[in-house]
């Protein structure tokens, strides 16, 4: 859909987790637009606040963008995602309706990347475990035993995009080996020091693995039962990507049985992960609240990513990230 249109186009802003919205309102003014906001968290929550506010673009942060709501909109044209992942929006259902899917790239890749090596470290060092004990009374290093000199030790990176090769450059010094799995990456992409090894090979070999991949239909729960049997005696599992990709039960079974001794989440299936979720007080699991890719500078930067990419669109310009261009 073209951005022309009489009048000022309305921003709808479906849902947010900001103190206020001063930078999409002056963002979205100077170019020449006006704001609406909503907490919708439900697709028909969207689709109501859209048309009563008469907003012809969206911007998400966690609401459900269905082909209920890209259908659902009158004159609907751009749909613009606070983030890099787009797994909240149904993107057939948005080339089918002719609305732009954008996102905001780069805006996190030092946070995210600085979150994971913090985690797996932390999981290494048993520093979750740690704090627990100390909490609860308890003062013995041994329960903890036995903890692995890191340089001993094998990391692996699943992913290697901006985020995964970062982390792998802030982790590789302190690992004795590095190896990665990425099946679309290029060779002439590859990154140096870092060993190229088959998905399952990973699983096979790696003390430490790093999770950095999108989550699609051919990567939900690629971390299973059967991939996480693969993993080492003592192993620990870190992701910062996306909750969806590990199958939580089999983590927690994995975590009780064996293999793994730990994991480091940043991320869940369903967030806030509930409260008696058994990840939320598993004693060899540290869990931080989806809080890698932030930093007050990361912040600004993608919600100037986000309305700069509404203005490009309304004054008929191609945006800076596209997903779905339907032209």
């Amino acid at each position: 859909m073209s951005g022309a249109t009489e009048g000022p186009i309305r921003a709808l802003v479906t849902d947010w987790e900001y103190e206020d919205l001063e930078i999409e309102r002056s963002g979205l003014e100077a170019g020449g637009l006006e704001l609406a906001d909503a907490q919708a968290r439900t697709p028909q929550q969207v689709v109501d606040a859209a048309r009563e506010s008469g907003a012809r673009a969206l911007l998400v942060q966690y609401a459900p963008i269905t082909a209920e709501v890209l259908h659902g909109i009158p004159d609907l044209g751009l749909v613009a995602r606070y983030g890099v992942g787009v797994d909240n929006v149904d993107l057939e259902a948005a080339r089918e309706a002719g609305v732009w899917i954008c996102n905001v790239t780069g805006y996190g890749d030092e946070e995210v990347a600085t979150h994971a090596a913090s985690l797996a470290l932390a999981g290494v060092r048993g520093l979750a475990f740690h704090d627990r004990n100390v909490r609860g009374g308890v003062w013995d290093y041994k329960r903890a035993r036995p903890t692995r000199r890191t340089s001993e030790q094998t990391l692996g990176i699943l992913g290697l995009g901006r985020i995964g090769r970062k982390a792998a450059s802030l982790l590789g010094p302190f690992f004795g080996q590095l190896l990665g799995a990425d099946p679309y990456l290029p060779a002439e992409h590859w990154p140096d020091g870092v060993d190229r090894v088959e998905v399952d090979q990973l699983f096979e070999r790696a003390d430490v693995i790093s999770l950095h991949l999108p989550l699609t239909e051919e990567t939900r729960h690629l971390v299973d039962a059967t991939s996480l049997g693969r993993m080492r005696d003592g192993a620990i599992l870190v992701n910062t990507s996306r909750g969806g990709l590990v199958d939580e039960t089999a983590l927690v079974r994995a975590l009780d049985e064996g293999p793994l001794a730990a994991a480091a989440l940043d991320v869940m299936e369903t967030e806030p992960a509930p409260e008696d979720h058994p990840l939320r007080s598993h004693p060899r699991a540290l869990v931080t609240p989806h809080a890698a890719w932030y930093s007050a500078e990361s912040e600004v930067i993608l919600r100037r990513g986000a309305v700069a990419n509404v203005v490009a669109w309304a004054n008929g310009e191609v945006p800076t990230h596209v997903v779905v261009d339907p032209r």
